[in-house]
């Protein structure tokens, strides 16, 4: 999919320096850029990252459960 995104001549002239001296294109500096705000924000990059955070959710769930049902019973044998 290709979005058009303006800058101003001097942001467009420190990005082409930047991918000079990285040796990568405006696109990759964008990619990199995107992918960074994302996770600053904690939504998924791709399908990898998707999997890990539903699975450190589920497992965060499994350990409160675990643990309100050790308070339960020690209660009950109060």
């Amino acid at each position: 999919m290709r979005k058009l995104i303006a800058f101003d001549d001097d942001t467009f002239d420190k990005l082409t320096q930047l991918g000079r001296d990285r040796m990568a294109t405006i696109q990759e500096l964008a990619d990199e850029a995107f992918a960074d705000v994302l996770k600053k924000h904690g939504i998924p990059i791709d399908l990898r990252d998707a999997l890990r955070k539903s699975a450190r959710l589920s497992s965060a769930k499994t350990e409160k459960t675990a643990k309100q049902k050790k308070s339960k019973a020690r209660k009950a044998t109060s």
